[in-house]
């Protein structure tokens, strides 16, 4: 399957390092699968149970944002969102060690709490006024404000860019969906919403270190090929459930005619990695989303953590090539 995958960059100036991950993934794609676990908190729990099970780390770490959102809303937050909030901080310290001291691949989520009107945990569409439809209109107060974020957003990422390490960047996440105020005015605003952060990260800051991750199944929402390195969606299947993920992958792909590599964003259960092995389903990472799903057996036994990780198929950060 892996015959339908081109390397080239979305991004005519991309970084060489943007290159070699590219060709890296199109090369390992139907062959293997890197292993990737998301970490919500500073404590990183999900990777120390990891190693403590396995005795190896995962190739590829995904580090949660929300705390750098600007307009947080801290005077009108239940104790669950502060606490958030607070274990959230200063997760930007995790990823430079995992950048610099272990050289794996990083992936950033970020749970964006909206521009203006929010309360509580403000990226969720209920807990907001913040009208998307609205923001991609220039003159609005919610684009002036959706840029002003966009803009604090890319001063953090500024620095990677500047040390040439390439971030696996999926705005806009789950956009299939109205749970999240940028999914909440239909796909084709959130579509709308990343093509803008597109321009202005690419053209506006020139943060050439980004690889563009579309994160949605749908074939209206689809961003678009000349914006867009890998697509992937995020599903939950029933807990201790481990499949190759062949139905969401031909779905998935189903969004465009292109040779676009595919991923899954986030996953609850570890897919098979057994499975991938037998039938090249060309999934290039996993990433399994923390908590429960990733540092506990309320999911995924130990044992079959262990034969993810073990397996051949699997890469791992022990065998993850150097790439930047």
């Amino acid at each position: 399957m892996n015959d339908r995958i081109h390397a080239a960059p979305c991004n005519p100036n991309a970084t060489q390092e943007v290159k070699n991950v590219l060709r890296y993934l199109s090369e390992l794609s139907g062959k293997g699968i890197i292993t990737g676990q998301h970490t919500q908190t500073t404590v990183q729990k999900e990777l120390r149970y990891i190693e403590e099970v396995t005795g190896k780390l995962p190739a590829l770490c995904g580090f949660e944002l929300l705390a750098y959102s600007p307009n947080i809303n801290y005077e009108d937050a239940s104790e669950d969102c502060l606490i958030e909030v607070e274990e959230n901080k200063n997760t930007l310290a995790q990823a430079w060690d995992w950048v610099l001291n272990k050289h794996g691949l990083l992936t950033f989520t970020w749970h964006w709490f909206s521009p203006f009107g929010s309360r509580d945990k403000g990226f969720y569409t209920e807990h907001t006024t913040f009208d998307a439809s609205r923001a991609v209109t220039e003159g609005t107060e919610e684009h002036t404000m959706l840029v002003a974020d966009m803009d604090h957003m890319a001063e953090l990422l500024k620095p990677f860019c500047e040390q040439q390490i390439p971030i696996l960047w999926r705005p806009f996440h789950e956009s299939e969906g109205e749970w999240f105020w940028w999914g909440a005015k239909g796909p084709k605003v959130a579509l709308q919403l990343y093509r803008m952060m597109y321009e202005r990260y690419t053209n506006h800051h020139g943060l050439n270190n980004l690889i563009w991750v579309w994160n949605s199944p749908l074939p209206e929402g689809y961003v678009g090929d000349d914006v867009c390195d890998i697509i992937s969606l995020d599903t939950y299947p029933p807990k201790h459930t481990h499949t190759d993920l062949a139905d969401e992958y031909h779905r998935l792909v189903q969004i465009t005619p292109a040779n676009k590599l595919t991923a899954l964003g986030e996953i609850g259960v570890l897919p098979s990695i057994p499975r991938l092995s037998e039938t090249h389903i060309p999934w290039v990472w996993y990433m399994t989303w923390s908590g429960d799903f990733g540092s506990t057996e309320e999911w995924t036994t130990k044992e079959e953590l262990r034969r993810a990780y073990e397996h051949p198929f699997s890469v791992t950060l022990d065998t993850l090539p150097r790439l930047y």
